[in-house]
């Protein structure tokens, strides 16, 4: 289901804009539509306030938490089913965030990722894609969204534009807290300084050698690694926001010390920050988290040389953290249902 399909639900029951903002906001702010104070004939039209209980059923069937798994660095990873049996992942981060899906699968295939490894199955709605942020706020305080999960947002671009859109506003998410991440595609470049809310992007990079580069993300767009950096920085100084450039760490492949001359060549006065991410290992590939002292030497050398760098403690080591290692898991493997996580219902107060 896609955002639009719910305006014009509630434009058919006779919602004005100002309706319409007031129910989308109740949903995704997990707040309430409160009308103790005011005459309810004149917050919303009868039929609307009519069918607000099964509108409130159908939202709450685009997405439920299927199993709830606690990190102890304060993260859980959420296995979440959608409406018609598929699921996917999401990552509740430290310090307010969550990690999104856009697609069930991935057509990149990164060859370090499990999320890849069955191809891509199918889009996410729009509406798909937010109810994800919304089961992560019925858990705990949500103020940034990672476009990071399974899937490449670039491939279904105008699900997850509008998922963004109504984050940025009704949702209340600031602008630059919402994390667009991409392997690289000329549409984003193209389309997204040109959104109503405009998100800050996140570029993996991996390497700075273009022929490690395709091999290891074998169906991303043939971009070099030097095109991608100056496409990231044109987008950069058109919108104010610095690029987040990722490259995940794999032992004994882009952790040399010619690795990082080109992290340098290529970022050096750029308006960038480098996010090194230890790999999440994953039992059934072959690729090793390098050593934490040696990803340390790759920061501390990196910021020795001026780049703007944080090595990031991967989330949810002791989870399966890495994307796709959940769900594989749980398609051989029947999980058990956690609690069920409260329903949201368009009652009580909308701070």
């Amino acid at each position: 289901m896609r955002i639009e399909q719910i305006r014009q639900r509630l434009r058919s029951l006779g919602a004005l804009p100002c309706h319409e903002q007031r129910v989308l906001r109740a949903w995704t702010q997990i707040c309430s539509l409160d009308t103790r104070h005011r005459k309810a004939e004149n917050f919303l039209p009868l039929a609307l306030r009519n069918a607000l209980p099964d509108i409130t059923a159908d939202l709450d069937k685009l997405a439920s938490v299927r199993s709830h798994h606690p990190g102890a660095d304060g993260s859980a990873r959420l296995l979440i089913e959608l409406g018609d049996r598929q699921t996917v992942e999401s990552v509740l981060l430290p310090r307010d965030g969550v990690c999104v899906s856009s697609q069930v699968g991935c057509a990149v295939g990164c060859v370090f990722c499990m999320t890849g490894r069955d191809g891509l199955l199918r889009h996410l709605g729009s509406a798909e894609i937010v109810a994800q942020v919304v089961l992560a706020r019925r858990l705990r305080t949500v103020r940034r969204v990672v476009f990071m999960g399974m899937g490449e947002p670039a491939h279904n671009l105008d699900n997850v534009l509008e998922a963004i859109e109504l984050l940025g506003t009704e949702g209340g998410i600031g602008h630059k807290n919402l994390v667009f991440s991409t392997v690289g595609d000329y549409r984003v470049f193209e389309q997204l300084p040109r959104a109503r809310v405009v998100p800050a992007l996140a570029l993996s990079l991996h390497t700075t050698r273009a022929a490690l580069r395709e091999q290891l993300l074998p169906k991303a767009p043939r971009i070099t690694p030097e095109e991608l950096v100056e496409l990231g920085e044109r987008y950069a100084r058109t919108t104010g926001y610095p690029i987040q450039y990722q490259w995940t760490l794999l032992a004994g492949i882009n952790d040399s010390e010619e690795e990082l001359d080109g992290i340098v060549r290529l970022l050096s006065g750029k308006y960038a920050m480098m996010n090194l991410i230890p790999y999440n290992t994953v039992d059934q590939l072959d690729f090793k988290r390098p050593g934490l002292e040696q990803a340390r030497h790759i920061a501390r050398h990196l910021h020795s040389r001026k780049i703007l760098t944080k090595l990031r403690n991967s989330a949810g080591q002791d989870i399966d953290a890495g994307c796709g290692q959940l769900r594989a898991r749980e398609s051989a493997i029947k999980l058990p249902k956690t609690k069920v996580i409260e329903r949201f219902t368009l009652v009580g107060t909308c701070q």
